[in-house]
């Protein structure tokens, strides 16, 4: 069966129509802001306060695999950020180095979304360069399972395998099936990928997965299996996103993280990395040609497997840091903490509190 990537089509900012300016909330004094250029343009960062987490970890030592689409591997803001990645694309072992033009050589428009959820995660920081990564030090392990947009459990279950046999601490996975499919998981019919999660989990890997972009309250598969943190989209003022799925799984282990809310309007959703010369909104944003803004849930997921790599960077152990995720977390406007809703599930992760809880 083939999987769908949770990627709300990205969104080109129409030419003339204004940035809105979106004031951000309060939140306490951050570390000095960082020199990239496009910095002042993510609001991603401030909502899950991770400036103000830096001071504590930086992620330094963690690996988080993005299992997507592939990484462009000679991106300015990523390529001092990887380590040794893989490509698994109809073949049960690595064809690849993880790059997002897959083993047929072409270059598909669809997989520019590994390398915005890479940036996401972890982009060089304080480099002069384009954006600020949530994970400002840790390296990125570029895992290519889909394909134009899509692929098999199997070569995403592998993709899994491969990341947690080689280094990863986190596993990010911004990608889904259609609604229905967690009937299959739960009845033992497709087992793959949850069977690949339990060995991450196994191996003390986090794996962290987008709710879906389906306006349901229940989190698709792979974010609905157990052993995997869901995340829910919320946009630039701290509403849930339109689009967003969840945040009801199993286990009730769901988070929430700005994915952007669609509206094509610069400053709306993500900015992040994408392969020179693929911007839709570049030129008219003033991102430049290898920056762009995607929304969907893939967007939220990476910031909260950013938060994760803070933590693991810490060396805490895997429930500790799923429940230090979920502890910390804060709901919109009322910055309630530890308690579960059907709609945000615990709230939006918040890096800086997240870093400094018990260990």
């Amino acid at each position: 069966m083939r999987l769908r990537n949770a990627r709300t089509l990205a969104v080109s900012a129409l030419s003339g129509v204004a940035a809105l300016s979106g004031a951000l909330l309060p939140v306490q004094a951050a570390t000095t802001a960082p020199n990239d250029p496009l910095y002042a343009k993510q609001y991603g960062p401030q909502q899950v306060r991770a400036p103000q987490a830096w001071s504590v970890s930086t992620g330094r030592g963690a690996v988080i695999a993005i299992v997507d689409s592939g990484v462009a591997l000679g991106h300015p803001d990523l390529k001092n950020k990887l380590v040794r990645g893989a490509t698994f694309v109809d073949c049960s072992k690595p064809c690849g180095n993880g790059s997002w033009i897959g083993p047929d050589g072409e270059a598909d428009e669809a997989d520019t979304h590994g390398t915005h959820v890479a940036g996401i995660a972890a982009a060089a920081t304080g480099n002069g360069v384009g954006i600020a990564g949530v994970a400002r030090g840790a390296k990125i392990m570029p895992v290519k399972v889909l394909e134009d947009g899509s692929g098999s459990f199997e070569d995403i279950a592998s993709g899994i395998r491969w990341a947690t046999n080689n280094g990863a601490d986190v596993i990010n996975m911004s990608l889904g099936a259609v609604q229905g499919v967690q009937a299959l998981v739960i009845t033992g019919v497709i087992s793959d990928v949850q069977n690949a999660i339990r060995y991450a989990n196994r191996n003390g890997v986090a794996v962290i997965a987008a709710a879906g972009n389906d306006a349901v309250p229940v989190c698709n598969t792979p974010a609905f299996d157990y052993g995997a943190m869901c995340v829910v989209a919320t946009d630039k003022r701290e509403a849930k996103a339109a689009y967003s799925s969840g945040g009801v799984d199993p286990e009730l282990l769901t988070v929430s993280a700005p994915g952007g809310s669609l509206l094509p309007i610069c400053g709306e959703d993500i900015v992040s990395t994408v392969p020179a010369g693929t911007s839709r909104s570049g030129e008219v944003c003033g991102y430049g040609n290898a920056y762009d803004e995607y929304a969907g849930t893939s967007m939220a997921a990476p910031h909260v497997a950013g938060v994760a790599a803070l933590l693991a960077a810490q060396g805490r152990s895997l429930d500790n840091i799923y429940d230090t995720l979920t502890s910390t977390a804060r709901h919109p406007q009322t910055n309630v903490r530890g308690v579960f809703d059907p709609v945000f599930g615990y709230g939006i992760v918040d890096a800086a509190a997240a870093v400094r809880a018990p260990r």
